[in-house]
């Protein structure tokens, strides 16, 4: 019998002990999703973005800026079109208000108003005020792996938690296993009906990171119907920008920031 030599069994060990160590390190499903959902996070944040409502008949496009602190605080400020110019929305924790300029009113958006249309899109106000319940109020499981736009993806399932407070009845994401980007979602009612698809493209450095850069949310009860969102600029770990920027105060003086 042909005798191994120590120094090869020791280099052969070695690599066995490494292949297990990078295994048990491998990310889990929630994880996976929880660094894709972190991408467009910092301690905070800034972007420039127009978004573009499609209808069978009509579109219109909207610009705005928008500012974030961690995952509680957002505030986004209208550029145009004219007739939305100045309006500002904030969420606050779980408190989300509008200010209309035109009016000088100040709107405290209830409950009961969570599944509406923000400004016309295929956005609701949930979609805005819940961005993290993907990652706190559903079981994520890896269902499968797929190429999406020749990227090697992860499939993978959200269920809601018992307890939770949430619109969808399951989730399915695809995320780059690489980068962590997440391609394409999902969403279905509690009866597994497909309401709407998002969809990422154009992958871009954006400030420091690579992001996409173009987002569509299509509409699959509604033919024709989807909005688009294309980002311009973005930023992270804004100086200066604390708790109070993030206030119903605030909402009345801010003004557009110059790039």
């Amino acid at each position: 019998m042909r005798k191994i030599s120590p120094i090869f069994f020791l280099a052969f060990l070695s690599l066995f002990l490494v292949e297990k160590q990078a295994s048990g390190q491998e990310m889990t499903a929630k994880e996976m999703v929880t660094k894709s959902y972190n991408l467009f996070l910092g301690t905070s944040s800034f972007s420039t973005m127009t978004m573009t409502i499609v209808r069978p008949q009509w579109q219109r496009s909207i610009s705005m800026q928008n500012w974030s602190m961690g995952d509680n605080y957002y505030l986004t400020l209208i550029l145009s079109p004219a007739r939305d110019k100045g309006e500002v929305f904030l969420k606050s924790k779980k408190n989300m208000w509008n200010f209309i300029p035109a009016i000088n009113r100040m709107i405290k958006i209830p409950p009961s108003m969570m599944m509406q249309s923000w400004m016309g899109s295929d956005f609701t106000n949930n979609d805005l005020m819940k961005q993290n319940s993907i990652v706190t109020d559903y079981k994520h499981t890896f269902t499968g792996s797929e190429k999406l736009e020749g990227y090697d993806c992860a499939i993978i399932d959200l269920i809601p938690l018992p307890e939770a407070a949430v619109v969808w009845g399951k989730i399915k994401m695809w995320i780059v296993k690489k980068n962590l980007i997440t391609l394409k979602a999902e969403y279905f009612d509690t009866h597994d009906k497909l309401v709407k698809t998002e969809m990422a493209s154009q992958i871009k450095m954006l400030g420091g990171r690579l992001l996409p850069s173009h987002l569509e949310m299509i509409s699959n009860t509604k033919k024709g119907h989807k909005t688009i969102i294309d980002i311009q600029h973005q930023e992270f770990n804004i100086k200066g920008i604390n708790q109070n920027f993030f206030s119903i105060q605030n909402m009345k003086l801010i003004r557009p920031k110059s790039l």
